[in-house]
């Protein structure tokens, strides 16, 4: 590969070499042999030591402290423990600050948002996560909106979606970032591709609907109670599959030479499973992502850029041109390794 991966596609997730998915608009049809698992544990050690290590490092020779994320986790959940398991795992190789609030299923909303909000008034709090799902008796939607906008690092806040959906450099949901990060990873063509995706939760479905109009995809939003949804998914040149029900993507629903990224997160049989049935599909595809060890990575690592971001945007005060170098230089990675850009 000659040109500078850099030069052809300059966003975020497009620093690293890897392998050609598709030429042109002729997609490879597979063997059996020849698809390729995406590897997302691989993406992202790649990616934090070219992109995510040398910001962490000259933010803390700055400023003399490390980014720090505090989440918050309602109760008890095996889907978030795992998680949580993966960003501890991540985060412990970074120089970031990572704590987890972990509070009673049964506390109440108003202590909830009082605790929330001390961390917004923080200043030595970078970014504000709280675990979804949270128990009924709690707003999720006024939780989430109670997290202040410079802290809210996945991007669900009323101010970061308004802007992740006016294709706006800012604070997306991580989950949908390492989506895109995968394809970029692997360098699969997008423009004019026809993508489903199963699945429009405000963590992965509308945010990943707004990321690949940007790349000028055909986008198809499907979900549990889509009638005959293999009608749907057989038409995918890529299928993301995001709505939290295991297997249910199966071999007849996916097309020869599809790419097929899955995000779903469920257990079965005590062990962790995704919303593709891997086994049957997997011969189908020119390129499938596995539970775990796909998805999972590469949000985790998403998520340590939006740490990252935010940290130094709240360090940028009423600096607008600094604030949209940074925005600028996350959303592209054009100069990766420079600690004093921006």
């Amino acid at each position: 590969m000659s040109q500078n991966i850099l030069d052809k596609n300059p966003l975020i997730y497009s620093c690293i070499p890897r392998i050609t998915a598709m030429c042109g608009d002729v997609m490879f049809l597979p063997n059996d042999s020849d698809t390729i698992v995406m590897n997302g544990r691989k993406f992202a050690d790649e990616y934090a030591e070219r992109v995510l290590k040398p910001r962490c490092i000259g933010f803390k020779g700055k400023y003399g402290r490390l980014p720090k994320l505090v989440t918050i986790l309602v109760g008890e959940n095996p889907a978030s423990e795992s998680y949580l398991r993966i960003k501890s795992r991540f985060f412990s190789t970074l120089c970031l600050d990572s704590e987890v609030l972990r509070l009673s299923k049964d506390i109440n909303e108003r202590d909830l948002l009082n605790t929330i909000n001390s961390l917004n008034n923080n200043s030595n709090v970078d970014g504000i996560l709280v675990q979804l799902p949270l128990p009924r008796h709690i707003d999720a939607d006024k939780v989430i909106e109670s997290i202040s906008i410079e802290r809210d690092v996945e991007g669900l806040s009323p101010g970061n979606v308004h802007a992740w959906a006016k294709a706006i450099p800012n604070l997306v949901p991580a989950t949908a970032l390492g989506v895109l990060a995968l394809l970029k990873y692997y360098e699969i063509s997008l423009e004019g591709k026809h993508t489903v995706i199963v699945g429009r939760s405000m963590i992965v479905g509308k945010p990943v609907l707004h990321l690949l109009l940007k790349e000028n995809c055909t986008v198809t939003i499907c979900h549990s109670r889509t009638k005959q949804l293999g009608r749907h998914t057989r038409q995918a040149d890529i299928l993301i599959a995001a709505v939290g029900k295991a297997h249910l993507i199966t071999a007849d629903m996916v097309k020869k030479g599809a790419v097929v990224v899955d995000v779903g997160v469920n257990f079965l049989d005590g062990k962790l499973v995704g919303d593709v049935d891997f086994k049957t599909v997997k011969s189908k595809t020119s390129y499938i992502s596995p539970v775990p060890g796909g998805s999972g990575p590469a949000t985790v690592s998403m998520l340590a850029g939006n740490l990252l971001l935010a940290a130094e945007l709240q360090k940028t005060g009423d600096n607008k041109e600094q604030k949209e170098c940074l925005r600028d230089y996350y959303k592209n990675y054009t100069i990766v390794t420079d600690t004093n850009y921006c």
